[in-house]
């Protein structure tokens, strides 16, 4: 099988070091596919340049091709069994137009809970569309969508054997929808430390919980990446997970990254069906779900309640069902298998 995986414009590189939803997931299905056995390509200028000396890698994107050019008849003559691309491109003309001339199918992960596709985008056979949790399989119902976990990689973010870490760990973008001052809360209520990882996207977000981002038992890490972030997952006792009320999370990338790494997690969500019951059981983490209408003071309740059970999981057992859960080659293998 040979398999072009289709790089967009973006702000992170591909594969990224440390953060960058889809682009990890495009890296991880060109993996996976190797890892499966499958031919890969690179296809985008955004692939870095110093993966050529392991990979094919095209610089050209579909939607830039003239009809009848050169470049088109060198993607159409190579033979591509199957494209995987960001889910906005089963929608844009311009791109659907070359990969029709390509004759091929097409694979894509749901990594939005808004965006809108054309109703043609999908037949759930020749055209494909994954989503991650019951959640998004409903609201994205009409485009037949199938269930799936995603898997996310990143440059040098390989991971040890597990280890019973210490301390609590939050990973993500600090902001409203993400709500690590929960997070922050229940560490409190439990007099645990907790290391705040990743990027600030709303500094008015932070000040407003200044109070409780401040408090002595916060460590604020920043953006990591590589092997600095994994060992900030790795040595943590439980990865502590939250959102917002309203948000609607299409396919959080720190489930795989968590378990992978041997570290148990206890969520909190607002409503059942969401990623974090579809990513967890009960030998990798504590799931509670919040009446929406609580306030904070009562979620943070909630949730440290769920951090003491993760506590008690063995982070051995939480790394071998990750492996398997999030295994890049078995993820390739449901996207490029066709539906009976």
């Amino acid at each position: 099988m040979l398999v072009g995986v289709c790089d967009f414009p973006g702000s992170y590189a591909f594969p990224p070091a440390g953060y960058g939803g889809i682009e990890r997931w495009l890296w991880a299905v060109a993996v996976g596919a190797r890892a499966a056995g499958a031919d890969v390509h690179l296809l985008g200028p955004g692939w870095l340049t110093n993966l050529e000396k392991d990979w094919v890698r095209k610089p050209v994107r579909l939607e830039d091709l003239t009809p009848g050019s050169l470049a088109e008849r060198d993607l159409r003559d190579a033979g591509y069994d199957l494209l995987v691309v960001g889910h906005e491109y089963p929608s844009l003309p311009a791109w659907t137009r070359t990969w029709n001339a390509l004759d091929c199918d097409v694979a894509t992960f749901q990594h939005s809970p808004i965006f809108q596709h054309a109703t043609t985008a999908f037949d759930g056979k020749r055209s494909r569309l994954y989503c991650y949790s019951p959640e998004m399989i409903e609201r994205y119902a009409e485009h037949r969508p199938t269930p799936e976990l995603a898997v996310h990689l990143g440059l040098d973010e390989e991971e040890p054997p597990a280890v019973a870490g210490s301390d609590l760990v939050w990973l993500g973008r600090i902001d409203e929808e993400k709500a690590p001052h929960i997070a922050v809360r229940a560490a409190q209520i439990l007099s645990r430390p907790i290391q705040i990882v990743g990027p600030v996207f709303d500094e008015a977000y932070v000040r407003r919980h200044e109070r409780l981002f401040s408090a002595s038992h916060v460590k604020w890490a920043g953006e990591l990446g590589g092997s600095a972030k994994t060992a900030a997952i790795r040595d943590a006792s439980v990865f502590v997970y939250t959102y917002a009320r309203t948000y609607v999370e299409a396919g959080a990338a720190v489930f795989g990254e968590s378990l992978r790494a041997g570290t148990p997690m206890a969520a909190l969500t607002w409503r059942e069906g969401a990623c974090a019951e579809a990513a967890l059981c009960d030998r990798t983490g504590a799931i509670t779900v919040a009446d929406p209408d609580v306030d904070d003071e009562t979620a943070a309740g909630l949730l440290a309640r769920a951090i003491e059970e993760a506590e008690d999981l063995d982070h051995e057992d939480v790394q071998e069902i990750g492996m398997q859960r999030f295994d890049p080659a078995r993820h390739f293998t449901a996207l490029s298998t066709r539906p009976c």
